[in-house]
């Protein structure tokens, strides 16, 4: 089965003045790396977060955010009395000292100082912590389904792509023994035009050693089993982009090597057809989890 490493999902959670909001984002890299957004109150967990979201998506570039909305008649905000008397005397002793008039609105000034408003830091609530961590498994879900989506219409890319460069290896048949001709009577019109005696044996021995070395019949097998080999992993359980990646190397040596030994115009015609379809299953490949 293909899974994208592109994934999106999202849930949501009511606990007591709290609404929590889940979201997850990703996109596709090599590695595990994850960049957390999270109230300071849930830093406690963030190595258990850490380790569910890299037992669910193992790879790729991952955005991970809880926000937490709190009903305003619950804000524990508070000004910080001591903080506002000092900074109101010290601004009277500057305006003093350097002989400046002192602010006419003190509040607008002084409230948006530092440490002005004080928030009570609270412990969190394991009831709490037990919500948040449910909402993270549903919004978990969500992305899986997400990424399973994005694989099917990957998988059908695939699908057709490995075809098209099956298809196109057995047009490559119907040129073999032209192209074998063409070369003979080729290298027979230069040596004609050259007016160089030769023996028809030896040079018939020559041939034969010369249509080996071109010979595509090894390369079209081991392509042709690359090819099965791909459609087969991608129809595993578990999703192998890595491999599949590997399987895609080495279906692009076979190729390159059949164009090296086409020596024939419509062969070549074809073998970058079939660069032109590899190169696309390359391109998606890197989406693959």
């Amino acid at each position: 089965m293909i899974l994208s490493m592109t994934g999106y999902g999202k849930a949501d959670a009511e606990f007591q003045n709290k609404k929590i909001t889940v979201e997850i984002k990703s996109l596709n890299s090599k590695q595990f790396d994850v960049n957390l957004r999270i109230p300071s109150i849930y830093k406690d967990k963030e190595f258990d977060i850490r380790n569910k979201l890299l037992q669910t998506i193992e790879r790729g570039k991952i955005d991970f955010t809880i926000l937490i909305d709190v009903s305003e008649k619950s804000q524990n905000g508070k000004i910080n009395a001591n903080a506002v008397e000092n900074y109101h005397e010290e601004i009277k002793a500057i305006a003093q000292h350097l002989k400046l008039n002192e602010p006419a609105d003190w509040f607008s000034i002084l409230l948006r100082l530092p440490d002005i408003i004080k928030t009570e830091v609270t412990e969190l609530d394991e009831e709490e912590w037990k919500k948040v961590d449910q909402t993270i498994d549903r919004a978990l879900s969500a992305f899986t389904q997400f990424r399973i989506q994005e694989g099917k219409m990957l998988e059908q890319v695939f699908i057709e792509k490995i075809n098209n460069i099956s298809a196109l290896s057995k047009e490559i048949e119907k040129y073999e023994s032209e192209r074998i001709d063409k070369i003979k009577a080729r290298t027979q019109e230069s040596l004609r035009k050259l007016e160089i005696a030769y023996d028809e044996n030896r040079f018939e021995q020559e041939m034969i050693f010369y249509i080996e070395r071109l010979d595509i019949s090894e390369e079209k097998a081991r392509l042709s089993n690359h090819l099965n080999y791909f459609s087969e992993t991608m129809t595993n359980e578990k999703s192998q982009g890595k491999k599949l990646g590997f399987i895609v190397q080495e279906i692009g040596r076979e190729v390159n090597t059949l164009g090296s030994k086409s020596n024939h115009a419509a062969m070549q015609k074809i073998v970058v057809e079939m660069k032109d379809e590899l190169e696309q299953v390359k391109e998606q490949i890197l989406n693959v989890l």
